[in-house]
């Protein structure tokens, strides 16, 4: 990235300004990252996990499937999933609040003993469901916000900061040269001054 300057002290002073702010910022960049990486992976995990647990527990339910059957067609539906915003490391994320159920009313002593633990149960898979894909776009919201804050510590890193130290170095450089020149004119200019004012008495004095 190509920082554009001036030769002169206000721009040497704005070039200053930038290249502190960004010095100042890295460390805080860095930490976001790091805790934004650490996250990621705690989210991704988690959502792993829940995944897992829903396998288990489909597998435990395993003799019950050819009861189910016997379940009357939307008995029991989801109606509304509450979510809840939490930041984590600085980024909303959404959390599962609640998960809002409609339950048809059945007659328990016509219906299996098993009836209501079926209900219950379905309860359970599809929260363990729901909740693993909230953990999911959890943790793909808190990656890409990680993401970002990486290519900003690169830019700062990487481009910006040596980009400003090089601008610096060039105009420090050049006002050097700038004054160096000056005093060796203002020399320059003073002794040729001495020289015409010594000729000027010997001409006087002849």
């Amino acid at each position: 990235m190509a920082i554009k300057f001036q030769y002169n002290k206000t721009s040497l002073n704005n070039l200053n300004k930038q290249l502190k702010m960004r010095k100042n910022a890295l460390p805080t960049l860095k930490n976001k990252e790091s805790a934004l990486r650490l996250e990621v992976r705690k989210a991704k995990e988690y959502a792993e996990k829940l995944i897992e647990d829903l396998d288990a527990a489909l597998k435990k339910y395993d003799y019950l499937a050819s009861l189910w059957n016997e379940f009357e067609p939307g008995l029991i539906a989801i109606t509304d999933v509450d979510l809840v915003t939490v930041k984590v490391a600085g980024v909303k994320t959404p959390d599962l609040k609640e998960i809002h159920y409609q339950i048809n009313d059945f007659n328990a002593f016509a219906k299996p003993a098993w009836y209501a633990d079926g209900v219950a149960i379905l309860k359970e898979l599809s929260r363990l469901g729901i909740e693993s894909e909230v953990y999911k776009e959890k943790a793909r919201i808190l990656d890409f916000n990680r993401k970002k804050t990486t290519q900003k510590v690169n830019l700062y890193e990487k481009v910006q900061i040596p980009g400003y130290q090089e601008a610096i170095r060039k105009i420090k450089r050049y006002m050097e040269d700038e004054e160096n020149l000056s005093k060796a004119a203002s020399k320059i200019v003073k002794s040729r001054h001495a020289i015409e004012e010594e000729e000027e008495e010997q001409n006087n004095g002849r």
